[in-house]
C-alpha cells in the first residue's frame, strides 16, 4: 500500500469527451459514482463525460459537475489499487473534489455543490462579460503594478499564480485590452488569451460568491482528516468553518497554487498524484520543482506506470 502520496485535483479546463470511460469500463465503483452523482445533480453525467458533445461539455455549469465526478472517481480507482493520499489539494474547482478526498465533504453533497458553483458562475459571467489571459516572461510583481497603475473603472486582477512562469490576469474585455497593451509596451514576450467563458476569480463574480455562500452554509463539513492546503492562502486549513469561508472567498480571489505547492515540498512532501483528466497540474509541478516525483493517473495506462510502495518510500 501506498501512503506517502499528495493528491491533486485538477478543475476547469482539464476536461475532454470520453474522459473516464475506461475507469467505468473496468471499476464497479465508477459505475456506481456515475449512477449517484447523475442522480444528484439530475443530469446524464454519463452522456455527457463520454459523449459530449465539447461544446457542451466545456460550459461552466455542465463541465463542474463532470471534471468534479471523473476526480472522484480516479481517487477511488487509485484507492482499490492501494493508494491512499497523504495529504491533498486541489486547482480551483479541483479543491472541492480535495475537500471529498480529506472526508469533509459527502459525495452527493460535493455534487450539488459544484453543480451549484457552476451555475452561480455561469450567471455573474452574464452580467459582468469579460475573459482570461497569459502573459508570458513577466514577474508577478510586474503584472500587480500593471493591473494597480490602471485607470479607475478597469476591472482587472490577478485570477491564477500557478507556477513561477504561470500567473493569468481576469476581467473586463476593455480592461484586459488595456492590460495587454502596457504589458507588450512592459517588454512581455506574449499575451495568450485563454479559451474561457468568464473572468474567473475576479471581483466580477461577486454576485456568484454570494449565492455560493447560501448554498456552502447549508452544506454540512466536517474536520479534514489528511492535510488539506487551501486556494485562498496558500496554506493549510484544518477548521471546518475556515474551509468554507476559504471557498468563497476562493471564488472571486486568486489561486495560489505556486505557494501551495511550495508549502508541501518545504513539509516534506515529495510525491505527487494529479487524479483526474490530463496533466495540467503535473506540468505546473515540473515548473515548480523538478525534483518531486510527480504523476498523473486518468485512465489505466497511467494506472499501471505509477511507483511501488517499495519505490515511493525509498
Amino acid at each position: 500500500m501506498m501512503q506517502d502520496a499528495v493528491f491533486l485535483f485538477p478543475g476547469q479546463g482539464s476536461q475532454y469527451t470520453g474522459m473516464g470511460k475506461e475507469f467505468y469500463d473496468n471499476f464497479s465503483i465508477v459505475r456506481d459514482l456515475f449512477v449517484e452523482g447523475s442522480e444528484a445533480t439530475g443530469m446524464d453525467l454519463k452522456h455527457l463525460c463520454f459523449e459530449g458533445p465539447d461544446e457542451i461539455l466545456m460550459q461552466t455549469e455542465n463541465v463542474q459537475p463532470a471534471i468534479t465526478l471523473i476526480n472522484v472517481a480516479t481517487f477511488h480507482v487509485l484507492k482499490e489499487n492501494g493508494i491512499i493520499p497523504a495529504a491533498t489539494a486541489g486547482h480551483s474547482l479541483g479543491e472541492y473534489t480535495s475537500l471529498y478526498a480529506a472526508g469533509v465533504i459527502k459525495f452527493p453533497d460535493l455534487m450539488k455543490l459544484v453543480q451549484a458553483r457552476g451555475l452561480f458562475m455561469k450567471e455573474a459571467a452574464a452580467e459582468n462579460t469579460g475573459g482570461m489571459v497569459m502573459p508570458l516572461g513577466m514577474s508577478v510583481e510586474a503584472i500587480e503594478k500593471i493591473c494597480m497603475d490602471l485607470p479607475e473603472g478597469y476591472h482587472l486582477e490577478i485570477a491564477n499564480i500557478n507556477s513561477p512562469k504561470q500567473v493569468i490576469v481576469s476581467g473586463t474585455k476593455e480592461a484586459l485590452e488595456k492590460f495587454s497593451a502596457l504589458a507588450k509596451k512592459a517588454g512581455t514576450k506574449l499575451i495568450v488569451p485563454l479559451k474561457v467563458s468568464g473572468p474567473w476569480h475576479s471581483r466580477l463574480m461577486t454576485s456568484a460568491k454570494e449565492k455560493l455562500e447560501t448554498k456552502i452554509a447549508e452544506t454540512t463539513f466536517t474536520t479534514p482528516k489528511i492535510p488539506f492546503i487551501a486556494n485562498a492562502t496558500g496554506d493549510y486549513v484544518s477548521d471546518e468553518e475556515q474551509i468554507k469561508k476559504n471557498l468563497i472567498v476562493q471564488l472571486s480571489n486568486t489561486v495560489q497554487w505556486n505557494q501551495s505547492m511550495g508549502k508541501f515540498i518545504q513539509g516534506g512532501y515529495s510525491l505527487f498524484i494529479e487524479a483526474g483528466p490530463k496533466m495540467v497540474l503535473k506540468a505546473l509541478m515540473r515548473e515548480i520543482n523538478k525534483d518531486v516525483a510527480v504523476y498523473n493517473v486518468d485512465n489505466m495506462k497511467t494506472l499501471t506506470i505509477l511507483p511501488s510502495s517499495e519505490e515511493s518510500t525509498s
